[in-house]
């Protein structure tokens, strides 16, 4: 059995059917908020710009950095999308990455999807968005910085989320998985505040309008999607040079011994994200990217025009 090196990604096996409905039930109420929150606020030119962070995040998702022991991990980004689009249509946005990615490229549990969006999408935005507001006004070096610590407080958050979600579901020890799953993210999160500080300087120097105040400044011209758009694609570029080595959550998984307990897919599409007729080539690693990008950003997009349809 092989999961992609994606941190926080829980199979199916790791929790309990109780514990997934109750992270089901969390997930879908507080979606539906967002979508609620998303569709009074959202802008013609605002799907536009959702479409181009999901496709970023899903690329930058695929570049795996290595951490200390032999672990890897890489960005999160729901605290860079809610600084960027808002709280609630970063949700919007951090739930479409991965459903396509459980959906698309198994990379993920079915049954334990909600609490994987929950996890990395739901609870990483409201933490990003929060503390960046706090600041509203500070210097761009204040603004800069509590965004680093609100992406590394976002990591930190989504692993001692999994880490009560795994001992409420019998599969570890409480006293022994917060400290190992959030030790190893303390270090990945230190990369998640990089990648996020550095989006964000890119932004400010490029288009600073998009740092307004929430949903409603969030504006994306013609100009800046496309050049978005490909940035993500580039990124993907890098794809096949990720770390192999195991994510955070497979590491823990590994030393405490219930790594077997994780369930495959029922089916298999685009699985460990490669293709299948390419084999495990880098092409088949930037092919299954490229068409990831393409998706999700589709996605979002077709949910966007679709709520401003009933708005």
């Amino acid at each position: 059995m092989h999961f992609s090196p994606t941190p926080l990604h829980i199979p199916d096996g790791f929790l309990s059917v109780a514990i997934s409905v109750v992270c089901w039930v969390i997930t879908i109420v507080t979606l539906s908020l967002a979508i609620s929150k998303t569709n009074k606020a959202l802008g013609e030119k605002q799907i536009p710009l959702m479409g181009v962070m999901a496709a970023f995040i899903f690329a930058a998702q695929m570049i795996n950095f290595p951490v200390a022991g032999g672990t890897s991990g890489h960005l999160l980004g729901g605290a860079l999308a809610a600084i960027v689009l808002g709280p609630w249509a970063a949700m919007v946005v951090m739930t479409a990455v991965v459903a396509v990615q459980a959906l698309l490229f198994q990379d993920g549990g079915l049954l334990v999807m909600g609490a994987n969006i929950l996890n990395m999408g739901l609870v990483t935005a409201a933490i990003g968005y929060g503390l960046y507001r706090a600041v509203a006004g500070q210097s761009k070096a204040v603004k800069l910085g509590v965004a680093g610590i609100a992406a590394w407080l976002s990591v930190m958050a989504g692993a001692l989320l999994t880490s009560l979600q795994l001992w409420l579901s019998g599969t570890s020890q409480l006293g022994i998985v917060i400290p190992a799953m959030l030790g190893v993210h303390s270090l990945i999160g230190l990369g998640e505040a990089f990648i996020t500080v550095a989006a964000l300087s890119f932004i400010i120097q490029t288009r600073p309008d998009l740092l307004g105040e929430g949903s409603e400044s969030a504006k994306g011209g013609r100009g800046w999607v496309v050049a978005g758009g490909v940035i993500a694609l580039a990124v993907v570029l890098l794809s096949p040079f990720a770390s192999g080595n195991p994510d955070g959550l497979e590491r823990v998984a590994i030393d405490m011994g219930f790594i077997d307990s994780g369930q495959s897919a029922p089916y298999s599409i685009i699985p460990d994200y490669t293709l299948p007729f390419l084999g495990e080539t880098a092409l088949s690693t930037i092919m299954a990217g490229v068409i990831g990008v393409i998706v999700v950003g589709a996605v979002i997009v077709l949910i966007g025009r679709g709520m401003k349809a009933k708005a």
